[in-house]
């Protein structure tokens, strides 16, 4: 992994973007992070140098939202998340650096196509969902963020349908993605995802992190998501079509 302008030009707007959804605006930005990477070095070390970081991002998450999140939803998610990581260790040890990219891209774009189609009204909110029914998202959640650290969406899915206000959706996602990255980390060091670039990279970026949390926080109740959202599905979309192509190609 080489630290040059092109690492940083990617890094640091992915890494700020992680930190400032995570801090206050759903999960837009967290997964935006390691497909922005993807593009620059190589995917599986993208995925790898976006856990500890995402992992340092939940802590000072928690302590913004500390004890504001539904306990019954996160409980049922986190359970949930446990058997989808496992699976995810499995498909990820199995496949090549293109199918990782394949995978990051899909997630991207099934992403962007799931979450304009919701706020044009193209799916409605539907049947509210029987809490049990966080065991089956969190197993998604937990497979797609093993792959990729998209798990926002299926878990996203279920919290809408529980009606969840604002600040108690972005508290719960918050902790059980706590849980889910935690639960991660032992695997991704059993596949040797981890080196000495890893570790210089994550001192580097710490910082862009949790000023982006703070920002997060702050502008939680004070600045409208759609100019967040806009330029986060215009990014994510076209990495996730680059990736693709890059994948097929």
């Amino acid at each position: 992994m080489e630290f040059g302008w092109v690492f940083f030009a990617a890094a640091v707007p992915a890494v700020l973007m992680a930190g400032i959804s995570k801090g206050g605006f759903e999960t837009a930005g967290a997964i935006a992070a390691a497909p922005l990477l993807a593009l620059v070095i190589d995917p599986r070390a993208a995925v790898a140098l976006m856990l500890p970081l995402l992992m340092l991002m939940d802590v000072a998450s928690l302590r913004a939202y500390w004890r504001r999140w539904r306990w019954p939803e996160a409980r049922m998610l986190m359970l949930g998340a446990v058997p989808g990581v496992a699976v995810g260790w499995a498909v990820f040890g199995a496949v090549s650096a293109d199918g990782v990219r394949l995978m990051i891209g899909l997630l991207a774009v099934g992403f962007v196509a799931y979450s304009l189609a919701r706020r044009f009204g193209a799916i409605g909110a539907g049947a509210a969902q029987p809490l049990p029914a966080g065991l089956f998202w969190g197993s998604l959640a937990g497979f797609t963020s093993f792959v990729g650290h998209a798990g926002g969406p299926p878990a996203a899915i279920y919290l809408f349908g529980r009606r969840l206000a604002k600040t108690p959706f972005q508290a719960t996602s918050v902790v059980t993605f706590w849980w889910v990255n935690l639960i991660k980390f032992p695997p991704y060091v059993a596949l040797g995802m981890f080196g000495a670039d890893t570790a210089k990279a994550t001192l580097i970026l710490a910082p862009v992190g949790i000023a982006g949390v703070l920002i997060g926080a702050w502008a939680h109740r004070r600045v409208s998501e759609v100019w967040f959202f806009g330029l986060t599905y215009c990014l994510l979309g076209a990495t996730g079509v680059k990736l693709i192509s890059d994948a097929v190609t």
